[in-house]
């Protein structure tokens, strides 16, 4: 009997385990949302119940297909182009520096330079040529985010850039696909690629790291692009604290170049395409930037602290965000109960901020909201719309894209 009690154990174990890990998920994709969903509905919350792992996969999928293939402008795809804004830590000490994007600038200048003497090139002396423009406007932010993260060329960057951009449609696909917990371990195509992909993206970021490293231990200096600027920082706070453990790690510094390009390419690229579109259908203020740009600048290529001496430009930045903002919505998650004025939020519930839709609220901004109208900003953003917070591109607070400066800098 004591010897069936002794063999018996293990499997009570087991048993136990089972039955924990199978409350624990039925605890988390089942009990908690279904509590969320019963706290919510009672203070007025509408839409469609919870629904186990397929959630609202099909409405979704439903909506993204009437809103690609119905006789819409072409435009409007330009708008769902990438991921932006991805999750991470910012960077915080450099992230929002103004010393790191005025040493930037020269990366902006030297690529928006090459690429209109590409695009020159393709004219006729005396007669005209067609241009794709959004193929022109991803090289070129391309070519920026490469030269302002490493110092490259876009041409010498162009393999990062491109390994970047396929994460990113590997990524969109997993976004819009059912999950179920395990999944991403499971040995599908979609996972394998992106497993390597991101591989050879830290290969190759580590390479670039470690021959930065090197130059800047034999004295050469750590240049103007954001890569060498971290690491001077971070060898900087290394030597300061006399520990290696102060700074960041390898890892971390990756992961801070990925973050970079991920907040960079999508928000530059939409808005300098935007620009270009609205501009083209508005020349008058077109002419008023031009005007202000030479007055301002001259015959000098311009220089950060001139930039805060420029008005027009920044109202008419500001007018085509709020029209076309970099994504239609983004989302919170509380991670404690929260009291919202009159709504009492649980932690873990999602709250999605549609832009969109306070850009375009008439109530806000008044009945010509669908017009382009860069004045709104001539007295500054606080005063633009009748409350505060309605204006929003690249989210508020300390969670704000950190994209924002980079792509209003391009």
């Amino acid at each position: 009997m004591e010897v069936w009690s002794f063999k018996l154990l293990p499997l009570l174990g087991l048993l136990g385990y089972v039955i924990y890990w199978f409350y624990e998920m039925v605890e988390v994709y089942w009990l908690k949302p279904k509590r969320l969903e019963k706290i919510l509905r009672k203070q007025g919350f509408k839409g469609n119940p919870y629904r186990l792992l397929r959630g609202d996969q099909h409405e979704n999928d439903k909506l993204l297909k009437e809103t690609f293939y119905h006789d819409l402008d072409p435009l409007i795809e330009i708008l769902f182009t990438g991921v932006a804004c991805a999750e991470g830590q910012k960077w915080e000490k450099l992230g929002r520096s103004s010393t790191l994007l005025s040493l930037m600038l020269p990366a902006f200048q030297m690529s928006c330079v090459e690429k209109v003497n590409k695009w020159s090139r393709l004219i006729p002396e005396g007669g005209s040529a067609e241009v794709d423009v959004w193929k022109g406007i991803e090289g070129l932010s391309g070519g920026v985010i490469s030269r302002a993260l490493f110092g490259t060329s876009y041409e010498e960057g162009s393999v990062i850039v491109e390994l970047m951009k396929e994460l990113a449609s590997l990524t969109w696909e997993a976004v819009r696909s059912v999950y179920f917990p395990g999944k991403r371990f499971l040995p599908l195509k979609r996972n394998n690629r992106m497993r390597a992909i991101d591989r050879e993206l830290r290969v190759k970021i580590t390479e670039m790291i470690n021959k930065k490293i090197k130059a800047m231990q034999a004295g050469e200096s750590s240049g103007d692009d954001f890569l060498g600027i971290l690491l001077e920082s971070n060898m900087n706070e290394i030597k300061l604290q006399g520990s290696k453990t102060a700074g960041l790690t390898i890892e971390q510094i990756i992961n801070e170049c990925k973050v970079f390009y991920w907040a960079g390419q999508d928000t530059s690229s939409t808005l300098m395409l935007w620009s270009l579109v609205l501009l083209s259908k508005h020349p008058e203020w077109q002419e008023r930037a031009r005007e202000e740009i030479l007055q301002v600048f001259g015959d000098k290529d311009p220089y950060y602290d001139g930039l805060s001496h420029l008005k027009i430009v920044p109202m008419i930045l500001n007018e085509i965000l709020r029209l076309y903002p970099p994504l239609a919505e983004l989302s919170k998650v509380a991670t404690e109960d929260t009291q919202l004025g009159k709504y009492f939020i649980p932690a873990g519930v999602q709250m999605m901020n549609p832009q969109i839709v306070l850009h375009y609220d008439p109530e806000l901004w008044g009945d010509d909201v669908l017009e382009f109208k860069p004045e709104r900003f001539s007295e500054g953003v606080m005063k633009a719309t009748k409350i505060q917070g309605a204006y929003f591109p690249f989210s508020l607070g300390r969670r704000m894209c950190i994209g924002n400066n980079f792509a209003l800098l391009a």
